[in-house]
């Protein structure tokens, strides 16, 4: 929170494919507490085991508000494969916290008090690019490192553009 500023402008040290998890949600009804307290806790707890294991495969994350009403994580991951496999593992959190939506779905006992949401986007080398001024590390820079800007380019179509030297050999 209190990092200090990369002076100048710098860029995200990313190799590869990008893989970005937008999830989120959005409270329907702010009186029901015990319906959407519950959903932001299961985020803070699925986070948490996440951040425990970097072998999982979770890169970096950022929490935002799109309004008083709705939450959302920005997540950086290594490759859609270890998000699946994260997403699949019945030894996670995230495993079991869908079971217990799942049957409440089936049981009629979801009224809509809570809204959730989730895109994933697989972004292929040369489809992304950064640019961060007088900015200490945040977003794709957090989770993937930090360069100066001259060493992806020094502008958005140069970086845009950029190959990774495994990537063109290839």
């Amino acid at each position: 929170m209190f990092t200090r500023p990369n002076p100048g402008r710098t860029t995200a040290a990313a190799e590869g494919d990008v893989v970005v998890l937008l999830i989120g949600m959005r409270v329907n009804h702010f009186w029901a507490v015990h319906q959407w307290v519950p959903v932001g806790l299961s985020m803070f707890r699925m986070l948490g085991e996440l951040t425990k294991d970097r072998s999982r495969g979770l890169l970096g994350h950022v929490m935002l508000t799109a309004s008083p009403r709705t939450y959302y994580v920005v997540q950086y991951w290594e490759s859609k494969e270890k998000l699946y496999a994260y997403a699949h593992s019945p030894e996670m959190f995230h495993h079991r916290a869908w079971a217990i939506l799942n049957r409440k779905e089936r049981k009629g006992k979801m009224r809509g008090h809570v809204g959730l949401w989730h895109e994933t986007y697989v972004v292929p080398e040369g489809g992304y690019e950064s640019i961060y001024a007088d900015m200490p590390p945040f977003g794709l820079a957090a989770a993937a490192g930090v360069l100066p800007i001259e060493a992806r380019g020094r502008s958005a179509a140069e970086r845009l553009g950029r190959r990774s030297k495994t990537a063109a050999a290839e």
